[in-house]
């Protein structure tokens, strides 16, 4: 590896959006010497092709990590702010220190080095799309973990997202420990069983 190559690390995150679930985040330096075939914003791949890639993505990199923050922290925090959490985390936990840091969106996570926020970064740059892909693949199996503790809220097909059977097995069942009490659906439900 040449000592004058600045080394880049990708970052984005998963689960943002769901009612359900930690949020995730993963980093990602990618070896410019293995160029990875098929790297693309997590949403645009099917389940079974994100997981292949990040297989390749987690044998060819050279560096990356994953992090997340819980429900607890979300509901204390706020979705944004344990977004960047997640991110911070997981460029923290990485094996190689980059010099410069690069976050798909408009926030950027404090760092003690460059960081830049780049809006749909993960389907322009690699490194984040690969980020994309791992944070995507870890929360898809946290959200099946979960989906074999509470089977009856349908987490293995939604993956916590609000959809219409999500939505009517809140309202049918109530909340879990897995819910974001400070997301407006679940809030909404926990406070008209309280009246």
């Amino acid at each position: 590896m040449s000592a004058l190559r600045e080394l880049v690390c990708g970052v984005d995150e998963a689960g943002r959006g769901p009612l359900a679930g930690p949020v995730y985040a993963a980093a990602v330096i990618l070896d410019p010497g293995k160029a990875i075939a098929g790297l693309a914003d997590s949403k645009q791949l099917t389940a079974r092709r994100r997981r292949v890639l990040a297989r390749e993505i987690q044998a060819q990199a050279t560096a990356w990590a994953i992090a997340s923050a819980s429900v607890e922290e979300i509901d204390a925090l706020n979705i944004l702010q344990a977004s960047l959490l997640a991110m911070r985390r997981a460029v923290e936990r990485l094996a190689v220190r980059p010099q410069q840091v690069l976050v798909d969106g408009l926030h950027c996570p404090r760092l003690d080095m460059t960081v830049r926020a780049v809006v749909k970064g993960d389907a322009t740059i690699a490194a984040i799309s690969a980020a994309s892909i791992l944070a995507k693949v870890a929360r898809d199996d946290e959200m099946l973990a979960l989906h074999r503790q509470h089977p009856q809220y349908g987490f293995d097909r939604h993956k916590g997202y609000p959809t219409a059977a999500h939505l009517l097995a809140l309202r049918t069942h109530g909340a879990c420990a897995a819910h974001r009490r400070s997301f407006a659906p679940v809030r909404a439900l926990l406070e008209s069983r309280e009246r």
